[in-house]
């Protein structure tokens, strides 16, 4: 009886001294989640509103007050940005606090004329701040967004529509529409038709030669292209010769030609249900258009495609070099010091700094295997070299080597969990080895061999540093697939996503402006991979089902 109940004291001691533990493990597992929320918190509230149309204020200075804009007068117009207090009181002339000790930060647009595109006027200042109805809203292909009031229209025969005119928002909507449609067509001269020809002259020029029949050809191609090159310098001036006249806020007449208007509106006028329209419009653009003005504005689709590209190829080739090694060394491989040494160095590499691999991509897969693969296939082409720089074939492999780690644990953890009374059941019955790890082993371990797929997507599809040197770009003239045979261009430079992150935030001449699109883009960097995860994560749940054992 005694020594049940010391048992039972043991027992009651051991718990007690154990719960402290668990206790704090799960406050380390709620921290860890409150940190991961918080931080998604912080991007959502800072990515989403750069879509939402914000309302144009007009704010009047008193009297005497500067004016932190250039030849601004006594007002200021544009969004809010945020608005905050000051850290330390303001005096006044007397020396006395001020009462208003607010500050507001104010996006004014209109880089061209001001020069600026934010400045902050104090609280202490603001006289008045009023939403004008009239104000528009006009998004360009150069220097941003300019606020103004539209003056007249000038159209491409001379003709003007007034500002006062009752057709007017009806002109402006066919005058920017038809400019759009012209900016495409002249996209799809420029880069598609004499894409192509150059293209096709730069391949007879280095195979041809000088030969009679390439000297044909070549001048059959340069009468194509003169004749698309003049179709679209007739486009371009019409584009130029129609203009927009508007007023800025300080009263001076600025014009914009047509094609450099993408869209205007007028932010003060629009209802609850017109901003969701437009909040729509705008993410939509943001990820259907290319980047303009050093990627702080437009859209960003090519890198959205590299993103795609390079993780879909860095997936094909991790999986069959991780899964073959955790194959081997699991079921072949006869168990020792050699086996041992291969594991350690395995878990070794992925500790290994991404940089690390990175040079070791540029050195082998570039200089060498890119640079021989030159000598042997492209030499009509060099010095010019196809493969022997960075290209979305290297970065891939480069992602591939670093993550090939991952890959082979979550497979080999796998492999062993495989119940060993299934193998030797099918080695039993007749079955090679090979035949039951192809028929028994994979399929059952392929759930988790999934798992280390997903967890080498999560980390090559964030990875920044290896791409930098072996083929990631600021802007990427063309995509790494197309409609152009062989369709898919693995010798190209691409453009990514965490790279694009990176540039705007630290290499952007404007890094203010670029603040808003940096949050915007890590939002849509962090959906993207998110998707892959879970698209991955399905996949390995139904096949988990299919295969399920009482083991599993």
């Amino acid at each position: 009886m005694s020594s049940a109940h010391h048992d039972d004291s043991l027992t009651r001691t051991h718990a007690a001294h154990g719960e402290p533990l668990v206790w704090l493990s799960a406050m380390g597992l709620a921290l860890g989640m409150l940190m991961v929320v918080g931080l998604l918190g912080v991007i959502v509230s800072h990515g989403i509103p750069v879509f939402w149309p914000s309302p144009v204020l007009e704010v009047t200075l008193k009297p005497g007050a500067k004016n932190p804009v250039p030849g601004g007068g006594n007002t200021l117009t544009g969004t809010l940005v945020q608005q905050r207090s000051k850290r330390a009181p303001v005096l006044d002339a007397d020396g006395h606090r001020q009462a208003d000790q607010t500050e507001y930060q104010l996006f004014v647009g209109n880089k061209d004329a001001y020069g600026v595109n934010f400045a902050f006027v104090d609280g202490a200042d603001v006289e008045k701040i009023e939403e004008p109805k009239d104000i528009y809203v006009i998004e360009r292909m150069e220097y941003g967004i300019a606020f103004g009031f539209p003056e007249r229209i000038t159209l491409a025969d001379g003709r003007t529509v007034a500002a006062s005119d009752p057709g007017f928002a009806d002109a402006l909507a066919e005058f920017v529409a038809e400019a759009s449609r012209r900016r495409n067509e002249i996209g799809t001269i420029e880069k598609r038709d004499i894409g192509r020809i150059n293209a096709s002259l730069n391949n007879l020029k280095l195979k041809g030669r000088g030969s009679e029949e390439s000297k044909i050809e070549i001048a059959a191609l340069d009468e194509r292209y003169n004749k698309l090159a003049a179709e679209a310098r007739a486009l371009r001036a019409v584009q130029q010769s129609a203009t927009l006249t508007y007023k800025v806020p300080n009263g001076k007449e600025r014009s914009l030609a047509a094609g450099d208007i993408i869209g205007y509106y007028q932010a003060n006028r629009l209802g609850f249900f017109q901003k969701a329209g437009l909040f729509l419009h705008n993410i939509w653009s943001f990820l259907s258009q290319d980047p303009r003005e050093a990627n702080t504005e437009g859209g960003v689709f090519p890198a959205i495609f590299g993103t795609f590209v390079m993780t879909m190829l860095m997936s094909i080739a991790v999986m069959p070099f991780g899964v073959i090694a955790a194959i081997y060394l699991r079921e072949y491989a006869k168990q020792g010091f050699f086996v041992r040494a291969v594991r350690i160095a395995v878990n070794n590499l992925a500790g290994v700094p991404s940089i690390v691999f990175g040079v070791f991509g540029l050195g082998f897969f570039v200089y060498f295997v890119g640079g021989s693969v030159d000598q042997l296939l492209f030499s009509d082409y060099l010095p010019t070299p196809t493969f022997g720089t960075g290209g979305i074939l290297w970065a891939a492999l480069t992602l591939a080597l670093m993550t090939v780690p991952v890959v082979i644990v979550a497979t080999e953890e796998a492999v062993a969990a495989v119940p060993r009374g299934m193998k030797e059941g099918s080695l039993a019955c007749g079955a090679s080895k090979w035949q039951t790890i192809q028929r028994i082993v994979l399929p059952a371990s392929l759930p988790g061999i999934l798992t280390g797929l997903v967890l080498a997507m999560a980390r090559g599809a964030g990875e920044v540093a290896p791409l930098m040197l072996v083929g990631v770009v600021k802007l990427a003239p063309s995509l790494p697939i197309d409609g152009e045979f062989p369709f898919l261009h693995l010798e190209r430079k691409f453009m990514h996503l965490g790279f694009h992150i990176y540039d705007l935030g630290f290499q952007s001449p404007d890094s203010e402006a670029a603040k808003p699109m940096v949050f915007a883009t890590t939002l849509l960097l962090i959906i993207l991979v998110v998707l892959l995860n879970l698209t991955a994560i399905l996949i390995r749940e139904r096949l988990r089902k299919k295969y399920s054992t009482g083991a599993f």
